[in-house]
């Protein structure tokens, strides 16, 4: 993944946000949103788009474009800065591939202990017992 070619493939478009900044929401144009078109994408191998496709599936339009919005902050660049590293991260994380689990057995001296312990708190309540006559 090379992150300077993806960062040149990326569109911004800056949209009126809304919420706190008073006038300023009104003239002002500082939301960006960010779309990456995945499904075209030359800075991602065939396999990686293959496994992004796939784990970001929920999040992509049906052109294979990811759309990020960002309006946390009044400027408008650093909205942009914000956004570019979401989507960084969040292509990160899901090219991650989780090692595969071995399954293990339990260890014999485990199972042994557990027994012990299970026996010894059984004699403990057969002691509480009254003796039957």
């Amino acid at each position: 993944m090379d992150t300077e070619k993806i960062i040149s493939e990326l569109k911004f478009k800056a949209v009126r946000s809304s919420g706190a900044g008073g006038q300023n929401v009104n003239k002002v144009s500082s939301k960006i949103v960010l779309s990456f078109d995945l499904g075209n994408s030359k800075a991602l191998s065939v396999e990686e788009i293959a496994i992004l496709e796939e784990k970001l599936a929920p999040r992509l339009t049906n052109d294979k474009i990811l759309i990020l919005n960002s309006d946390e902050d009044r400027s408008q660049l650093k909205n942009k800065e914000i956004a570019i590293k979401r989507l960084l991260h969040l292509l990160q994380q899901n090219l991650i591939v989780p090692k595969e689990r071995k399954a293990t057995k339990v260890p014999k001296a485990v199972i042994k202990k557990r027994i012990q312990n299970k026996r010894k708190l059984s004699e403990k309540k057969e002691s509480r017992r009254k003796p039957d006559f």
